[in-house]
């Protein structure tokens, strides 16, 4: 019987939110009492530094390594992430143990009822290379300004008047129990590999914790979020690279499409398929390696694939 199991997590609003899902996750599968799952917040770096992009700062890993830390010191038994911000490679030592099922993976536009109503020349705050350069592409007039921040932070901004709009996940507003914004259809703005999904990492070699966690896993989640953060390995993208990816899966089939941009949006190469399951993994490669063909020096220059 465990009588104890400690969950990592950041300390924003949206990342509690996303903890307190995992660790009723657990308890429900579980029978836990209220007690048996502690959450232990963890400061990183992402959240300390708030000026700069994430790129500037060492991308990713500012949001993952000091949980990463406290996982391999053994401060807790797992680290609970919004898989987006999760490297694509992950640390040694650390493994993806399960993600709960995936929410609404559409962007949300705060401050207008759609893109085309925004004003003539109107600043959009966004730290998202993705996000600035599918805005710019559609609407080349408008500025980008570097927003980052938790998600009331961001709203508090647009409210001011510092900005004029902002884009967030739904995923995050709905989760935080957020009625807010205009959604974005998908056919509009693809969405980041990965938004909307909740992962959860472990130390590599615990059984023990790997068949806890196994007992939360979303299944279709796991392979469709893997599929995504697959085709961003095999384009060698950074946070500096506009990428959008999204994978979905039904009775063991896969819908996948995928764009690339450059920064500001005068270039979006795009590319999809349908295949089985068992499948879509070599056809994610073979798609991202036929898409940086396809595109030209200035958005292959964005990119580093493997191999």
């Amino acid at each position: 019987m465990t009588t104890s199991f400690k969950l990592g997590t950041r300390g924003s609003p949206l990342a509690l939110a996303q903890a307190h899902m995992t660790a009723s996750a657990l308890a429900a599968a579980h029978g836990w009492g209220p007690d048996v799952a502690e959450i232990v917040v963890i400061s990183t770096t992402g959240d300390r530094v708030q000026d700069r992009p994430l790129a500037e700062i060492g991308g990713k890993a500012l949001w993952t390594k000091e949980l990463d830390a406290a996982l391999i010191d053994g401060r807790i038994d797992c680290a609970v992430h919004s898989m987006k911000d999760v490297e694509t490679e992950l640390r040694e030592g650390i493994s993806l143990a399960a993600m709960l099922p995936r929410a609404d993976v559409r962007e949300r536009l705060i401050g207008a009822a759609s893109i085309e109503a925004l004003p003539q020349g109107a600043r959009i705050g966004t730290s998202s290379p993705r996000r600035a350069a599918q805005l710019k592409a559609m609407r080349p007039d408008l500025v980008t300004e570097i927003l980052r921040g938790n998600v009331a932070t961001r709203m508090a901004k647009v409210e001011s008047g510092a900005i004029d709009a902002t884009l967030l996940a739904a995923a995050g507003l709905d989760r935080l129990g957020v009625a807010a914004g205009s959604t974005i259809p998908i056919e509009t703005m693809l969405p980041a590999s990965a938004q909307g999904a909740v992962g959860i990492t472990a130390r590599q070699g615990d059984a023990a914790v790997a068949a806890l966690l196994a007992a939360i896993n979303d299944r279709d989640t796991f392979d469709a979020v893997s599929l995504e953060r697959g085709f961003l390995a095999a384009l060698g993208g950074t946070c500096h690279s506009p990428v959008a990816a999204l994978a979905r899966i039904a009775g063991g089939d896969v819908s996948f499409r995928a764009e690339i941009m450059t920064e500001d949006g005068t270039e979006i190469e795009g590319g999809s398929f349908e295949a089985t399951l068992a499948d879509a993994p070599a056809l994610v490669a073979a798609l991202a390696a036929d898409m940086l063909e396809d595109a030209s020096p200035a958005l292959r220059a964005l990119f580093n694939p493997a191999g």
